[in-house]
């Protein structure tokens, strides 16, 4: 081959050359990052639960099963067995105390607890005295956590 036959054909090589090392390993294109969403807000916390309340407060010398007191009263003979029926409700627990307490000076006669479950509830307290109760007038208080939230006055006779 004579030299003008064969640089024609070596520039047509190389450039075929170059051709191809050009698109060989060139990167894939970029994809753009996808767009950043912003994070949701945070849920909001639920409401705490409504407290529990006394809804109501009932004396007798009696209970059913549900812890009511039969027949509501506020005189009692000195044979009786006192019932004091404390109905709660609320969405959370609580604890009720029953302070019975005697006379003008309040002599403590006895204190009762009672943890109470959330939701409507019926407690029964009671109080007995084996040798009769003497007569006088008596204070129920009904604490709720620690607070007072209902008296009754009642007389045995």
């Amino acid at each position: 081959m004579t030299r003008s036959a064969i640089l024609p054909l070596a520039g047509a090589l190389a450039g075929a050359l170059l051709l191809g090392a050009c698109n060989r390993d060139a990167p894939a294109p970029a994809t753009p990052p996808p767009a950043t969403q912003a994070a949701p807000p945070p849920a909001p916390e639920p409401p705490p639960p409504a407290p529990a309340t006394v809804t109501s407060v009932e004396l007798g010398n009696a209970v059913d099963e549900e812890n009511r007191v039969v027949t509501p009263a506020s005189e009692f003979a000195t044979t009786d067995t006192l019932y004091a029926s404390v109905g709660t409700d609320g969405g959370s627990a609580a604890r009720l105390t029953a302070r019975w307490t005697y006379g003008e000076a309040g002599q403590l006669v006895r204190s009762t607890d009672a943890d109470v479950p959330a939701g409507p509830q019926v407690v029964a307290f009671d109080i007995q005295h084996p040798e009769g109760w003497p007569t006088g007038n008596y204070t129920l208080e009904v604490q709720l956590d620690g607070t007072t939230v209902e008296t009754r006055t009642f007389a045995v006779k």
